[in-house]
């Protein structure tokens, strides 16, 4: 068995992707699961942009491409993180403030490796995406988790920023809207914990802000409006949940430091070499194409919220907050911490299996994420993989049909609970 290096060994596994697989298998082995697991629109790639795709292939686009991306979808994806901000602060990007890569994935974890060295500490508020822990990991520094409360909607305040600063704070990653919780930070909340950060002039700023079109409460804040901290702030944005495109693996990030570009660049070349020139081409024609679909799928996804929200008040024991953007609901559960299901139950059963003594027992998070899967027969994710292990996280990019069925057997599954 050949040796696996520590700074590997000590990363997990995404959990959502690992509960998508799990309820991959169930299916395929003829169970009816319904899967709330996954942040993946469940609408077709617009036709446009397929059709910009078989134009691609025609034209035998099968080659190396320039790492940083195309001229022409750095040009599309500068005017498009333009259009967020010049009608505000006048300021915009140039093709030369972008790094194309492969997903905001790739964006996120080649500006987390090029900020932060050993020992460096990153500034995360949690609840936060699975990914972001452990990027900092594997760029040998430390996560600094700095919990947010759903009293406060899930929002960072200045007064918990300025406690987390330490001198070895050296980068603050935050989200908005924000998977899992669908908290959306405004522009006055924006200005506020800005106001702290220009007071630490050595610290940088990632901001992830791949569902900024997926925004309920009108046109979404972004961080770039902050002028005064644009020359140490990366704003991070792609394709692949505004235009469905998750598959595409295409976005970017956006910096005017010209010499993290550079960095960015020599650190992407010797990854990935380019991203997908096919792929590319996909992304430059949605972002100068009509955004009308843009528009719609996020009336479908307001529609959706709505509706699980609503359904969500008939289920036992949780507690909710309104998402303000994204596609994810992030219930309390901890009112159901305690209780036990039935002792035939498969998840009894399961754990019994395990050689848990008390195996009706619900004691987690962790335990009612598997419970529903089991007798529920339907997959979300724990609360603990975003940090927050007293909530779990639904998403309800899926069919109404789905949202309702879905929330129809958890409501049955929990009624069972003693």
């Amino acid at each position: 068995m050949m040796h696996i290096s520590d700074r590997i060994a000590q990363i997990s596994a995404s959990p959502t992707l690992a509960m998508a697989a799990k309820a991959a298998a169930m299916k395929a082995a003829g169970v009816n699961i319904l899967s709330m697991s996954l942040g993946e629109p469940d609408f077709p790639t617009p036709a446009h942009v397929k059709q910009a795709v078989k134009a691609a292939v025609d034209a035998d686009m099968s080659h190396y491409g320039p790492v940083a991306g195309t001229p022409g979808l750095r040009a599309a994806a500068a005017a498009y993180m333009s259009s967020f901000v010049e009608r505000k602060s006048g300021d915009t990007f140039a093709s030369d403030d972008i790094l194309v890569s492969v997903g905001a994935k790739q964006a996120i974890c080649n500006a987390i490796e090029t900020l932060v060295g050993k020992g460096d500490e990153v500034i995360l508020p949690t609840p936060c995406w699975v990914s972001y822990s452990e990027m900092v990991k594997l760029a040998e520094g430390t996560p600094v988790y700095v919990r947010t409360r759903m009293e406060d909607d899930f929002l960072l305040t200045p007064e918990a920023l300025e406690t987390a600063i330490t001198p070895r704070t050296r980068l603050l990653v935050i989200c908005t809207p924000n998977n899992p919780t669908g908290a959306v930070y405004d522009a006055e909340r924006i200005s506020r914990l800005a106001q702290v950060l220009l007071r630490h002039p050595n610290i940088a700023i990632v901001a992830d802000e791949i569902y900024n079109q997926i925004c309920y409460t009108g046109t979404c804040a972004t961080w770039a409006e902050q002028t005064e901290l644009l020359d140490r702030m990366v704003l991070v944005n792609g394709v692949s949940k505004a235009f469905a495109m998750t598959g595409y693996r295409i976005g970017w990030l956006a910096c005017k430091d010209k010499s993290f570009i550079k960095a960015c660049t020599r650190l992407q070349g010797q990854q990935i070499t380019c991203a997908t020139m096919v792929a590319q081409s996909a992304a430059e024609q949605a972002l100068r194409g009509d955004l009308t679909c843009v528009h719609e799928m996020t009336q479908a996804f307001e529609k959706r919220r709505d509706l699980i929200m609503q359904l969500s008040q008939d289920i036992p024991g949780w507690k909710v907050r309104c998402p303000k953007g994204a596609f994810y609901l992030f219930p309390d559960v901890t009112a159901l911490f305690g209780k036990h299901a039935a002792a035939d139950s498969s998840y009894a059963q399961h754990k019994a299996a395990e050689g848990v003594d008390d195996h009706t027992l619900i004691r987690s998070a962790d335990e009612l994420c598997e419970y529903l899967l089991l007798d529920g027969l339907v997959a979300c994710v724990s609360g603990s993989a975003f940090g927050e292990d007293t909530c779990i996280r639904l998403s309800y990019a899926c069919s109404e049909q789905q949202i309702r069925e879905a929330m129809q057997r958890i409501r049955t599954a929990i009624q069972q609970l003693v």
